[in-house]
C-alpha cells in the first residue's frame, strides 16, 4: 500500500463526529488544551512531523492538529497508539483517566460529585427506571429512541455516563440508596424484551444489596403523590442536603430547609403507597418470569 492509500484511509472530522469539549467547560478545556500541548511537544521533541505522526496512527494531520490544538478530545485508542509512536513511555496513555472524564457532560460530573457525597439518596423517576439502576444496553436502547435523535457519539457519551455515576453502589461506607418505580416501567418492553429481562434482573441483583432499597408503584393505586414529577434529595455527612423536582424551583437543585421539607413530605407519600421491598422484589420476579 502506497502513503497516498494510507492517508486516504486515515481518519477524518466525519469519522469521529462530536468529540468536541463544551464551550461552557471551563475544567474541560483546560483538561484537553494541557493534553494537546503535551502531545504536540512530546511530538515535536522526537522531531515528527504532523502529517507522518497521523499516518503512524491512523489520523489525518486535520484532526491531528485539533487534537493538539485542545479542540477536540483524543479517544483512548489514540493516546495508547500516540504513547507508543512517540516513545512515550506510558506518560501519554496515563492521561486517559482525564480525558475519560471530560467525555461526560458537565452537568453529568456535576451530578456524579454530588451523589459519591451523599450518605443517603432518594430517588424517585415517574418516566424510566433511574439512570442508577440502568444497564449500560438499556440506557443506550433508551437513548436510541430519543426524537431528534441523538448522534451515536452522544448516545455513547451519555451511557459512559451513567455507568461512570454508578460507582455509588460500591462507596466504603455505602450510602443508604432509596428508589421507587413505576410499575408499568418494569413492564414495558423498551428496546426489546431481552434488553428488559436483563435489566429485571439487574434490578433484583442490587436490591439484594444491604444499602439499597426499591420499592415499585403498581399500576393499580388510586391515589399517588408523585404525579407532579420525579424527586431527588441527596444528603450529605455535614448535615446538609440538595434536591430538585419539576414541581419546585423549576426543576433547579435547591438546598433551602422549606423546599427541601416539601420534597422530603412527597417522597415519604409517594413511599408509604407504593408496594413494600419485599412486596416489589416479588413482583418483579413475577415481571421477570413473564418476560
Amino acid at each position: 500500500m502506497s502513503v497516498d492509500d494510507g492517508v486516504r484511509k486515515l481518519k477524518s472530522e466525519a469519522d469521529e463526529p462530536g468529540w468536541e469539549v463544551d464551550p461552557d467547560d471551563d475544567w474541560g478545556l483546560a483538561v484537553i488544551a494541557t493534553v494537546g500541548r503535551q502531545l504536540r511537544l512530546r511530538r515535536e521533541a522526537v522531531g515528527m512531523r504532523a502529517v507522518d505522526f497521523g499516518i503512524a496512527v491512523g489520523y489525518g494531520e486535520d484532526l491531528v492538529y485539533k487534537i493538539e490544538g485542545g479542540k477536540r478530545i483524543p479517544r483512548p485508542e489514540y493516546l495508547d497508539k500516540a504513547d507508543e509512536v512517540l516513545d512515550a513511555g506510558g506518560l501519554i496513555a496515563a492521561m486517559k483517566d482525564d480525558v475519560a472524564k471530560v467525555r461526560y457532560p458537565k452537568k453529568v460530573r456535576d451530578l456524579a460529585n454530588l451523589e459519591a457525597r451523599a450518605v443517603e439518596l432518594q430517588l424517585y423517576d415517574p418516566l424510566n427506571i433511574h439512570g442508577l439502576l440502568q444497564t449500560p444496553e438499556y440506557a443506550r436502547g433508551l437513548l436510541l429512541m430519543r426524537r431528534p435523535a441523538y448522534t451515536q457519539d452522544d448516545v455513547e457519551r451519555m451511557v459512559a455516563g451513567r455507568v461512570a455515576r454508578q460507582t455509588v453502589f460500591g462507596k466504603d461506607p455505602a450510602p443508604e440508596l432509596s428508589f421507587v418505580l413505576e410499575e408499568w416501567t418494569l413492564r414495558r418492553p423498551l428496546g426489546g424484551r431481552v434488553l428488559l429481562r436483563n435489566q429485571l434482573e439487574h434490578l433484583l441483583e442490587v436490591g439484594r444489596l444491604r444499602n439499597v432499597e426499591l420499592q415499585v408503584m403498581p399500576m393499580s393505586r388510586e391515589e399517588h403523590a408523585g404525579i407532579d414529577g420525579g424527586i431527588e434529595v441527596l444528603k450529605f455527612g455535614d448535615g446538609s442536603a440538595v434536591g430538585r423536582s419539576p414541581v419546585v424551583a423549576n426543576g433547579r437543585p435547591v438546598t433551602e430547609r422549606k423546599q427541601l421539607h416539601i420534597l422530603e413530605l412527597r417522597y415519604g407519600i409517594i413511599r408509604a403507597q407504593a408496594l413494600t421491598p419485599r412486596e416489589s422484589t416479588a413482583l418483579i420476579e413475577q415481571l421477570l418470569g413473564e418476560t
